[in-house]
């Protein structure tokens, strides 16, 4: 977990100056950052799978939900919350924000400069929409 805190903050403070509007422009950038970062550990982990040193990216679950369990499940995962995207684009806003980004309902609420419940609806509606997605795309 520090790796990937160092590794945010590098990406982040990177080469490219960054210019935050707001706090939600903030936590925006810094959840969909978060996402390529595991998503690159993800893809260097599968490919080094036969042999290679591996190092493990654990992702804490939300509510007691974690849809990874392996690295080929993350990177499912970014395929199908990038269909979500397209579909419900607040919702997928709402995962990447809780998921990756490890905020809490009303965090997310300020963020989106939305209400709590429709956060809470957004969240339960995309992790239904996610879940029956992730199943038929791992089976």
């Amino acid at each position: 977990p520090n790796a990937l805190v160092n590794e945010l903050c590098v990406r982040l403070m990177g080469a490219e100056a960054l210019t935050f509007h707001d706090r939600a422009h903030f936590f925006a950038i810094a959840a969909q950052t978060m996402r390529r970062i595991l998503i690159d550990h993800a893809r260097a982990r599968v490919a080094d799978k036969r042999g290679g040193i591996q190092h493990r990216v654990s992702l804490s679950a939300v509510d007691g939900w974690n849809p990874v369990e392996q690295s080929e499940d993350i990177l499912i995962l970014d395929e199908v919350l990038s269909k979500l995207a397209k579909a419900d684009p607040r919702a997928a806003q709402v995962v990447e924000l809780r998921f990756f980004g490890g905020l809490s309902e009303e965090d997310v609420a300020d963020t989106l400069a939305v209400s709590v419940i429709t956060v809470k609806r957004d969240w339960k509606a995309a992790r239904a929409w996610l879940i029956s997605r992730l199943k038929s795309a791992r089976a």
